[in-house]
């Protein structure tokens, strides 16, 4: 049976005009899994029963089950989730203050290889529904007990290898009938998926763009991020430099700084031309340390060197303080965890 998050509203209303009922069931039934994250179709109690088992015999629920769950002692929580037919994905809650950051993802696995990552050790599963998207972010709220203010799409996966379940998903996140969540608080970061990237920059909302660079060396890029080899550096700095000319939003570089890698002199002068002159944002990253990698992080002081240096051309560099640093909270390392456990 379909999964009813699954079918458009005018599908619904068409469902509804069958099974004799009036059209104002519709934004019922869309309160009950968009707002209120119903898990059965007994949980809506403001429908007719006849109703209720009449959708029941037609459709489920699809919705996510908790497999495991991590709490560190900065407060962020890291969930393992299980779908309707047993693939698993990792989500995290970041709150911080009177806000709640949640890191969703796009796909189970990811196919993008990247050396540094533990998501892309294991591979691509399958891409993920909109609607699977959209119930890691409930689930998170739910379990904070609080409204979710933003809400990047970073975990595992390559959003733009799903794009229209991702696009789909960001609308109803953004939508006042889903989360109502600004655009602007809603962030894809791609591996740099250039004919995506130029479809992306030709959408009507605000959304916010993020590239995962992580070194502006041809060779060593390469090396990092295998999945993205046949899109150059020179074809990406053109495609950003177009996005940025249609839409006039600021970009943000994902950079994880890793030692001896990425983080050299060179590799520096090379980041440093690739920004200059661009409206840009460089996000600096404390790469989490995933057991078995031979990456490690670089240190504070060379973190600060690469702000320095960036500055001093007029681009803004932050350094992220990775969180979640005494659990499993780099892409992936859950998983493999409670996946180790059951084999």
């Amino acid at each position: 049976m379909k999964d009813l998050h699954d079918i458009t509203h005018g599908e619904l209303l068409s469902v509804l005009e069958e099974l004799g009922q009036p059209k104002f069931r519709a934004k019922q039934v869309e309160e009950w899994l968009w707002e209120r994250g119903a898990s059965s179709f007994d949980d809506m109690t403001n429908l007719p029963k006849t109703l209720r088992a009449a959708l029941a015999e037609r459709f489920t629920l699809g919705g996510v089950s908790q497999a495991a769950r991590q709490q560190s002692a900065d407060g962020s929580r890291k969930y393992l989730l299980r779908l309707a037919d047993g693939a698993s994905v990792e989500c995290v809650g970041m709150p911080t203050g009177q806000r709640l950051a949640v890191c969703a993802s796009t796909q189970a696995g990811c196919g993008m290889g990247c050396a540094f990552c533990a998501t892309g050790a294991s591979g691509l599963t399958r891409s993920l529904t909109a609607a699977e998207i959209y119930e890691q972010v409930m689930h998170v709220r739910d379990d904070f007990g609080t409204r979710v203010t933003s809400v990047v799409l970073m975990g595992q996966g390559e959003p733009f290898a799903n794009y229209d379940a991702t696009l789909a998903a960001l609308r109803r996140l953004n939508s006042p009938d889903g989360l109502g969540i600004g655009a602007r608080h809603l962030t894809v970061s791609t591996c740099g998926i250039i004919p995506q990237i130029l479809r992306f920059a030709k959408e009507p909302e605000q959304f916010t763009l993020a590239v995962s660079l992580h070194s502006a060396v041809q060779k060593t890029r390469n090396l990092l991020m295998p999945g993205v080899k046949k899109w150059s550096l020179l074809n990406l700095y053109d495609a950003m430099g177009t996005y940025v000319d249609i839409t006039g939003r600021r970009p943000t570089y994902e950079y994880a700084l890793i030692r001896g890698v990425n983080d050299t002199d060179e590799e520096l002068d090379h980041l440093v031309e690739f920004c200059r002159g661009n409206l840009a944002h460089v996000n600096l990253i404390q790469l989490n340390e995933v057991p078995g990698s031979k990456f490690q992080p670089s240190s504070e002081a060379r973190a600060g060197e690469f702000v320095r240096r960036l500055g001093q051309v007029g681009v803004e560099a932050t350094v992220r303080q990775s969180r979640g640093a005494d659990i499993d909270a780099a892409c992936g390392q859950l998983r493999q965890r409670v996946e180790r456990r059951s084999s």
